[in-house]
């Protein structure tokens, strides 16, 4: 079974990412893209302590409730509305520093203060599920943020969603 070490919450964020990078690698290895996806919000709740970590899997038009580390949640979120459906109509990360400020903004948790939401892709590049990350801290989440994230999901992406990709 394997173990994940604790993070240190003090130390700085590209400090946690690097850690992240490394733990996520040698633990998302189960051939069950669940399993792997509960796995990554488990490790990123952990490094970060946000306040909801989770995926969404795209359903036909709407977006379904996956693997979550949070209170209770949205379990069925619709194409055109919300955070999450703008990162999968742009296939591209969404930051939102400010959540009130968001058009049509969903309000799962009325505590959700900012919010980061990236695409996961599959092989063909089309967007199969998002990854939504909310803090009760405005401003919480940046473009390095997004960046980092985005990187390590389309790393590890193949193992999130079992595509058969190369070992992670």
């Amino acid at each position: 079974m394997a173990q994940a070490e604790a993070f240190d919450r003090s130390a700085p964020r590209t400090e946690r990412y690097d850690q992240l990078d490394m733990q996520c690698r040698a633990l998302l290895t189960d051939a069950d893209p669940i399993a792997n996806q509960a796995n990554f919000v488990a490790l990123l709740h952990m490094a970060f302590g946000w306040h909801w970590v989770g995926f969404y899997r795209v359903a036909g038009d709407e977006l379904v409730l996956g693997p979550f580390q949070g209170p209770v949640a949205c379990t069925r979120l619709f194409k055109g509305k919300g955070v999450c459906a703008e990162a999968w109509a742009r296939n591209a990360p969404v930051v939102v520093p400010d959540v009130d400020a968001f058009p049509g903004h969903v309000v799962c948790s009325a505590e959700s203060r900012s919010e980061l939401v990236l695409p996961v892709r599959n092989a063909a590049g089309e967007v199969a599920a998002v990854l939504d990350v909310d803090s009760v801290e405005r401003g919480d989440f940046g473009q390095d943020d997004a960046d980092r994230l985005q990187a390590m999901v389309d790393a590890v992406s193949h193992r999130l969603l079992n595509e058969g990709s190369p070992d992670v």
